[in-house]
C-alpha cells in the first residue's frame, strides 16, 4: 500500500490518508459588524472543494480567538456563536465527504492589523480599519510596522482564556482536530523567540520563561478539548537568523517537542520562519522537511512536514523514508483541489470519490 494513503490514527480519530491541507488565510470574511469573522460562501466552497478532492484532513486558515488577534480585519474568527454556526456548515460538509475538519486557533500578536496580501499586506492604522497590536515586548516586527503594546501578566492570562474559549466553540462547531498556531511570528511564536521576546519576568529570559505562554495555552486548550480528539501544535522550527543572532532554532524545537507531548499535544506541524523580517530562506522543494525529520528522529512526537511539496512521488518518498507521519500541502492544493485523487491514481492507491464524480474515475 502507498504510505501516502494509509489511514492515520491519533487518539480515537482516524484520518483516511496522509494528504492534509495546510492552513492558508483567505481574507474573505466580513471585517466589521455582527458578521465580522464569520465564514462565508467562499469559505464553504473553498474547503468543500478540497474535501471532495480526497484530502484527508482539511485545516482551516488561522482562525482568531479574539477580534484583536486577527491578522487582518477579514480573517475568520471563533470568538462568538454566530461564527460557530457558520463554521458548522463547513464541518458538516467536510465530514460528509469522509474527510476530517480541523481548525487552527490563532492570535496574530504584533503582526495583527494588516491589509490583505493581494493589497500588499501593509499595516493598517486605526483610521483605516486597523487596531493597536499586542506582543510579548514593545518591539516591532519590521520598519514601518507599529510597536506593539507589551502584554501584562493579566493580559497574558486573558489570552490564554480566549484560546480555551475558542477551543470550546470549535468543538461546538464540529471540528475534530484543533491546532494551536505557534508559528510564523504570530503571538505564541513571538513569545518563544528571543528575537521578539525581551521580557525579564517569568514569561521571558531563558527557555523555560519563553516557552511558558505556549505551554499554558496548550494546557488550557487540552483541558477543554476532548480526550478522544487530537491536538496539534504548529511551530516555526527556526527563525532563519544568521551569524549568532538570538532567535528560535532547530535545537530549541527539538527541546520543546517532548514538553508539548507531556502537555497533551499529539502532533507537531513543522514549518519555519515568519518571525524575523529580511532573513534569507532557502526555499526549494522539501526545504522544511529536514526540520520535521529531525523532530521525528530525536523525539517521540509525531510530525507533519510542509515546504513546497507538489508531487505525489515526492510526498510518498517523505513518508516512506520515515521523515514525517503526514504531509501538509498549501499552494499546491490551491492549484489543484483534487491533488489527493490525482496522487492516488499515480500511486495505485484508493481515495474517496463522491458519488457525483464516480464517472471521472
Amino acid at each position: 500500500m502507498s504510505a501516502l494513503f494509509e489511514p492515520y490514527t491519533l487518539r480515537n480519530l482516524t484520518i483516511p490518508n496522509r494528504v492534509w491541507m495546510a492552513p492558508m488565510c483567505q481574507y474573505s470574511a466580513e471585517a466589521t459588524g455582527p458578521d465580522a469573522g464569520v465564514a462565508t460562501d467562499w469559505h464553504l466552497a473553498h474547503y468543500a472543494a478540497r474535501a471532495t478532492g480526497g484530502t484527508g484532513l482539511v485545516l482551516t486558515e488561522a482562525t482568531a480567538v479574539s477580534a484583536e488577534g486577527r491578522i487582518s480585519p477579514w480573517d475568520l474568527g471563533i470568538w462568538n456563536d454566530t461564527q460557530v454556526a457558520a463554521a458548522r456548515r463547513i464541518t458538516d460538509f467536510v465530514k460528509g465527504q469522509g474527510s476530517v475538519p480541523g481548525i487552527q486557533l490563532a492570535h496574530a500578536g504584533r503582526k495583527a492589523s494588516t491589509d490583505a496580501t493581494w493589497r500588499g499586506g501593509a499595516p493598517l492604522a486605526p483610521d483605516a480599519g486597523g487596531w493597536q497590536p499586542l506582543g510579548p515586548s514593545a518591539v516591532s516586527f519590521a520598519d514601518g510596522h507599529p510597536v506593539p503594546t507589551e502584554l501584562t501578566a493579566a493580559g497574558i492570562r486573558r489570552i490564554v482564556g480566549e484560546f480555551a474559549d475558542a477551543a470550546r466553540r470549535a468543538l461546538d462547531a464540529g471540528f475534530d482536530v484543533a491546532e494551536i498556531h505557534g508559528a510564523h511570528g504570530y503571538l505564541i511564536g513571538e513569545f518563544l523567540s528571543p528575537h521578539s521576546n525581551r521580557r525579564t519576568d517569568s514569561y521571558g529570559g531563558d527557555f523555560a520563561g519563553r516557552t511558558r505562554f505556549a505551554l499554558e495555552v496548550v494546557d488550557a486548550v487540552r483541558a477543554v478539548w476532548p480526550e478522544d480528539k487530537p491536538l496539534f501544535f504548529r511551530i516555526s522550527a527556526t527563525d532563519w537568523l544568521q551569524d549568532g543572532a538570538p532567535g528560535w532554532t532547530a535545537d530549541d524545537t527539538v527541546r520543546l517537542a517532548p514538553l508539548l507531548k507531556e502537555h497533551g499535544v499529539d502532533l507537531l506541524d513543522v514549518s519555519t520562519g515568519g518571525n524575523a523580517a529580511g532573513v534569507r530562506i532557502p526555499a526549494a522543494p522539501n526545504y522544511q522537511v529536514p526540520f520535521a525529520a529531525r523532530v521525528k528522529a530525536e523525539t517521540e512526537l509525531p510530525v507533519a512536514a510542509v515546504g513546497l511539496i507538489t508531487e505525489a512521488a515526492q510526498a510518498e518518498k517523505i513518508l516512506a523514508n520515515g521523515e514525517a507521519d503526514a504531509v501538509l500541502l498549501g499552494r499546491e492544493l490551491l492549484r489543484d483541489p483534487s491533488f489527493a485523487r490525482r496522487a492516488a491514481r499515480e500511486l495505485g492507491a484508493d481515495v474517496h470519490v463522491p458519488n457525483q464524480y464516480l464517472r471521472s474515475v
